[in-house]
């Protein structure tokens, strides 16, 4: 079995035996609970390694689920959600959320998110140095590189790109990026955040007008690739 544990919260059979499934084929352990508390008991008990959350729960609500998971638990969580009004996608991923797909959705896609969150969270922790693609950050000596070659970056900018690679395939909302760069008070200087992703976008996409790296999520924010 893969060494990656699942919770899956659903208050939908179909959902959670489709999952488990798919999930289980693909070598993961997979626990999953059908209401908020019994979700919280499970999360707490395993310790596992990535949650998938559904925000229609019968107890309680997704949202409120996600702020109280959020307070101690700081691993990656999926939303699955009925919703896909702009609304409640920023408001889940504002709460802590690393990512977030409307159902029906495509299991492809899921399991390659799931993928890609595990990923990141396991480079977190082991490393210094976090590729992506051709991208290469240096946490500590504070270097950014493209094709191995170091870029030429204000702090700013640094930081900006460090946010993006850490949160690889995560979308980030504008007032998460604003506040994590700027600080509290600046969550609505979305012109400070279009100008520094437009430079950052000269120095390292190949062409800055059909950027392959910080895309565009229209209305939300951005999502590095």
């Amino acid at each position: 079995m893969n060494k990656a544990e699942i919770l899956i919260i659903d208050d939908e059979p179909q959902i959670r035996k489709l999952l488990q499934i798919n999930l289980e084929s693909n070598n993961y352990k997979v626990i999953h609970a059908s209401n908020g508390k019994e979700g919280l008991t499970f999360a707490a008990s395993h310790s596992p390694d990535l949650i998938v959350l559904d925000i229609g729960l019968p107890d309680k609500s997704g949202h409120e689920l996600l702020k109280e998971l959020r307070e101690w638990y700081n691993k990656p969580i999926i939303i699955l959600s009925v919703q896909d009004n702009e609304t409640d996608i920023i408001s889940a991923l504002d709460n802590g959320a690393t990512d977030y797909l409307t159902k029906p959705f495509r299991i492809g896609e899921l399991l390659a998110r799931i993928r890609s969150a595990i990923r990141r969270d396991q480079n977190l922790v082991n490393e210094s140095v976090i590729k992506c693609g051709d991208i290469e950050i240096d946490l500590i000596a504070r270097l950014g590189k493209c094709n191995n070659e170091i870029l030429k970056l204000t702090s700013t900018e640094y930081n900006l790109l460090a946010l993006f690679v850490k949160n690889e395939g995560r979308v980030l909302t504008h007032q998460y990026i604003l506040k994590q760069i700027w600080g509290v008070g600046y969550q609505t200087e979305t012109q400070y955040l279009r100008v520094f992703v437009g430079t950052l976008r000269k120095k390292i996409e190949s062409d800055p007008n059909n950027p392959q790296h910080i895309i565009t999520e229209s209305g939300v924010g951005y999502r590095f690739a």
